[in-house]
């Protein structure tokens, strides 16, 4: 039977309690699909930072690069500094040294769940914002330019490799959906052209890029009218590309969309290695109350998943994603579960145990 070895950080504060429910959903799933999904749980975050002085050890590092997928909570607490007063984040240390540039961020409504837009067209999102993980504002983290105590510059820094193999990335995602959809794909790039030279930069690079994928329709916009445009009417949208900070905020703007960042899958994808996560943190305000809703990281893992199958060529992870995304339509669209963010009672167990349930064939 075919194994794989997941390399599993629970992090800190819900990202502990939303990994232990994607456990239990893909110990369900492999059953079903005939194949070993090796769980390696590994020490890293904040929490850890302060009970041993290191964020990120190495041997999590070392498992990290062996492993076939990392599987990620949640890291950071309000209140855990290094010493230029930032927060211990080791996730930024993983992409970074993992070279993860591709962060992926899709959303999407379910049936049976409200959406906070008023429009009948919100029933119908469905995007993904794909966000270059390893430069742009971002690369000014640890190189901050500090004078004294009246001064500090950070840097962004943006490159032709690195803007081209995000945008490459981008057109072939859109390329994906549109063989599955049957209609014209779209990619949008979102920058700051009008102000920044960086950022002019980045949107010639990504028109170089779009003209070698005329199949796919590509346009351009200012990252604050874009933020508009993305509550006026988000349903028009396909594939958005941006830079590092940019993509920081608008994927957070996107998860409000449909109901907030418990609904928020994310991957980190370099072109060896695939960290996926939710895309929120770790919410210490409701640490431990078993209030996190689990949606986010049981649709990380599905990601998880096919995107392992696309590097395996194995099809039963490809048909475990999809059971996991169906079974997550599921349990919503027959309001078996409502998330408390939604205005219902149900919380992590809950959640977890319905998709799980959802899972098992009916004879089981």
């Amino acid at each position: 039977m075919e194994s794989y070895r997941i390399a599993v950080l629970p992090g800190d504060g819900i990202g502990i309690e939303v990994m232990h429910a994607a456990a239990a959903v893909l110990e369900t799933v492999q059953r079903r699909i005939g194949r070993i999904l090796q769980l390696q749980w590994l020490p890293a975050g904040a929490q850890h930072y302060l009970d041993s002085g290191v964020a990120l050890p190495d041997a999590t590092l070392r498992h990290c690069e062996q492993a076939d997928a990392i599987l990620f909570g949640a890291m950071g607490l309000p209140h855990v500094h290094g010493a230029d007063g930032t927060e211990i984040i080791p996730q930024i240390d993983l992409r970074m040294h993992l070279d993860l540039y591709a962060g992926v961020r899709p959303i999407r409504t379910f049936e049976g769940l409200p959406t906070p837009l008023a429009r009948p067209e919100a029933a119908h999102i469905d995007l993904v914002l794909v966000r270059e993980n390893t430069e742009g504002l971002f690369y000014a983290r640890g190189r901050g330019d500090v004078r004294g105590d009246d001064e500090v510059r950070d840097t962004m820094r943006i490159t032709r490799q690195g803007t081209a193999r995000i945008c490459e990335f981008a057109f072939r995602l859109a390329e994906r959906r549109a063989a599955r959809s049957g209609r014209r794909g779209r990619v949008t790039n979102v920058d700051k052209a009008n102000v920044f030279a960086s950022m002019a930069f980045f949107r010639k690079v990504f028109e170089e890029v779009a003209a070698r994928h005329p199949q796919i329709a590509a346009d351009s916009g200012y990252v604050d009218a874009m933020a508009l445009n993305l509550v006026m009417k988000p349903w028009t949208y396909d594939v958005l590309v941006t830079e590092n900070m940019f993509g920081d905020i608008l994927s957070d703007l996107i998860a409000a969309l449909v109901g907030g960042m418990g609904m928020a899958p994310s991957g980190d994808i370099g072109d060896r290695y695939g960290l996926f996560q939710p895309a929120h943190g770790t919410a210490p305000d409701i640490a431990g109350q078993g209030k996190a809703n689990p949606t986010a990281m049981l649709l990380s893992a599905a990601m998880m998943l096919e995107w392992l199958a696309g590097r395996s060529g194995d099809a039963a992870l490809a048909d475990g994603a999809a059971m996991i995304q169906h079974a997550v339509e599921q349990v919503f669209a027959s309001g078996q579960v409502r998330p408390m963010e939604f205005g219902g009672t149900d919380g992590t167990a809950a959640i977890a145990q319905a998709v799980a349930g959802a899972l098992r064939p009916a004879h089981a």
